[in-house]
């Protein structure tokens, strides 16, 4: 069916192949961590090589590709879009390889060992119950700043209708406020 959408859109690529499934659970006792990094289901690679190491070197190739001189000059710009896009290809493969790996790791220590994993997500809840008590302070203060804002405002309004009225009691307020006249010698 692939081979029959493939056609229909003939300015892409040829399709790339699905992820490679994930590797088979170990048992315990199994191979080490380093040597389940180091398995690669989709091939052949450098024995000495990880998948950290190959993710590395993806996102390296991919940003190599982005700023390399070739595909600054170059002029044929499908030929520079199929490289990246394969250069972006790999790491995405390599990616889900790793993301697959640190899965497997954490069922098998939800399996293993339940009360870890129940202790890390009593851990989370206790640290976003901190922040959401914090943010609640935060909101707090603001609240009672706005509170004596409008407070200190209430009380200004409430003052002009206990001053006297009349024609000139505006100039005997302002003039009450005016410093001491300095006497002359």
């Amino acid at each position: 069916m692939a081979a029959g959408l493939s056609g229909m859109f003939g300015n892409q690529g040829p399709v790339p192949p699905p992820p490679p499934p994930p590797p088979p659970p170990v048992a315990p006792g199994g191979p080490s961590p380093a040597g389940l990094l180091s398995q690669n289901p989709a091939g052949p690679r450098n024995p000495n090589s990880t998948l950290v190491d190959e993710l590395e070197a993806s996102f390296e190739a991919c940003f190599a590709s982005l700023v390399s001189q070739d595909y600054v000059n170059g002029t044929d710009q499908e030929e520079i879009r199929t490289g990246v896009d394969q250069c972006i290809q790999k790491f995405l493969d390599v990616a889900r390889q790793t993301e697959c790996f640190f899965l497997q790791k954490r069922l098998q220590l939800s399996v293993q060992k339940p009360e870890q994993v129940i202790k890390e997500d009593v851990s989370e809840l206790r640290g976003e119950l901190q922040r959401k008590e914090a943010l609640i302070q935060k909101h707090l203060g603001k609240l009672r700043n706005w509170h004596q804002i409008l407070e200190d405002i209430n009380v200004q309004h409430k003052k002009p209708a206990e001053m006297p009225q009349g024609p000139l009691a505006y100039l005997e307020q302002a003039s009450a406020n005016l410093p001491a006249p300095l006497k002359q010698t």
